[in-house]
């Protein structure tokens, strides 16, 4: 059940550029695992479908290195330092909760039409990378679903080309964040290799869907529900820890 709900994150989140660490987090909750002590494993995870994400959106040509790198030259070593943060449990449960919330709210919405591109400042986008790269190095995750609706809300990119954007900047936060979470507490003793191969499968078949076809805010929707319910799960567990 495990390996099937992570080929389904993968797949899912694939589509629309992102690594899948919160809902791998999320498959881990439902399924009984503490996610405070898998933030690694989910990370490695998370690399492998982000990588592939960014090859696919990458060779139909959406990455914009210009947009890319002032969001990501200051979340690299943000994300490291976030990493190396050891939080309570509690707490660490329901800033997850909260996460996932966000994540299941930004899913179950629309992409806004496209208007075209705005410029976006570097000094903002330097502050930007920044703080999401500290909260991603904290929760374990890349960053990719805090950066993804704030690109399109405030008019930086288009759908296509935020989701390489984030692919990348997914990627290079989870290894630091990776680097960091191994330097604090090491990694959980998870069997990673059935779920990488589960995760790996996932992340290419759906990152290709993604990036060639249009039509995948029915399967965002269904991710939506199962973030929403571990959410809720990680939440009560929090507050009553």
């Amino acid at each position: 059940m495990l390996h099937a709900l992570i080929f389904a994150v993968a797949f899912l989140y694939g589509s629309v550029g992102h690594g899948g660490a919160s809902g791998y987090l999320a498959a881990l909750s439902l399924m009984g695992f503490v996610p405070a002590d898998f933030k690694a494993s989910a990370l490695i995870l998370n690399l492998l479908v982000a990588a592939l994400s960014f090859f696919n959106f990458w060779k139909e040509g959406y990455f914009d290195w210009e947009l890319f790198w002032p969001f990501a030259v200051l979340s690299i070593p943000a994300a490291f330092a976030g990493g190396l943060i050891s939080i309570p449990a509690r707490v660490y449960g329901i800033l997850l909760a909260v996460t996932l919330a966000f994540a299941a709210t930004r899913l179950a919405l629309p992409d806004a039409k496209d208007a075209g591109a705005r410029p976006v400042s570097k000094p903002a986008a330097l502050l930007t990378g920044g703080a999401l790269g500290v909260l991603s190095g904290m929760v374990g995750v890349g960053g990719g679903i805090f950066l993804s609706p704030l690109m399109i809300l405030m008019g930086w990119a288009d759908a296509k080309k935020t989701a390489a954007i984030s692919a990348a900047f997914i990627w290079v936060n989870s290894a630091a964040g990776l680097f960091g979470s191994i330097k604090q507490a090491g990694i959980g003793p998870l069997a990673l290799w059935p779920l990488a191969l589960a995760a790996g499968a996932g992340g290419l078949l759906g990152s290709r869907v993604g990036a060639r076809y249009i039509g995948v805010l029915a399967l965002r929707r269904v991710l939506a529900v199962v973030l929403a319910i571990a959410a809720y799960k990680l939440f009560i567990v929090g507050l009553r820890a």
